[in-house]
């Protein structure tokens, strides 16, 4: 049990690792201060270019794969491989190296639910897809396929640990995204795409 809880603590420090920063402090830019302030990648798309953007996608989305494949390797129940993929998204929206506030969690969850529920995660982002293109609003879009998840889940019949996983990601993202989901009640919220 000692090596499955440094396991997880190992997956914690991966889903810290601020790949939105990084970016952004190589183009000398310090992201709290721009923009939403968030760490993620539709923040840095605004501020530095969909390029850098999606380089940040990119990491968030690759540390919370490797969580959960490196998991599998290592570990042997469906629980304890769940548990370290909740712990790299955990890393990421609560990161210890930034005061634990990070991000909002989409992409390192997609990362993780990409392995762990792969079709159930393409049909999450159908509907995210469809409500961007709809209403140009990646909140919405965030909120919506993070919510349809476990239902996915149950759908396709993934292990009730891996979908109890994605029912804690959803109510972290939809916490996460209170302000969004308000600013688009009062047509503030800032859109993706032009329409």
């Amino acid at each position: 049990m000692a090596e499955t809880i440094l396991l997880w603590a190992f997956c914690y420090l991966l889903g810290c690792i601020p790949f939105g920063i990084l970016v952004a402090r190589i183009n000398k830019v310090n992201l709290r201060e721009h923009g939403s302030g968030n760490i993620g990648a539709t923040n840095v798309s605004r501020v530095l270019g969909k390029k850098t953007g999606l380089m940040t996608l990119a990491g968030d989305l690759s540390k919370g794969l490797a969580a959960v494949v490196i998991a599998s390797r290592l570990l042997d129940s469906h629980w304890q491989i769940a548990v370290a993929g909740l712990m790299a998204f955990t890393g990421h929206v609560y990161p210890v190296f930034l005061k634990f506030k990070g991000g909002k969690g989409v992409a390192t969850g997609l990362g993780i639910f990409l392995f762990l529920m792969p079709v159930a995660t393409v049909s999450a982002m159908g509907v995210f897809a469809v409500t961007l293109w709809a209403s140009a609003y990646v909140s919405l879009g965030s909120v919506l396929a993070s919510l349809l998840l476990p239902i996915f889940g149950i759908f396709y019949q993934y292990p009730p640990e891996f979908m109890a996983v994605s029912v804690i990601v959803a109510l972290i993202v939809l916490h996460k995204h209170t302000e969004n989901m308000q600013r688009i009640l009062d047509g503030k919220e800032s859109r993706f795409l032009k329409k």
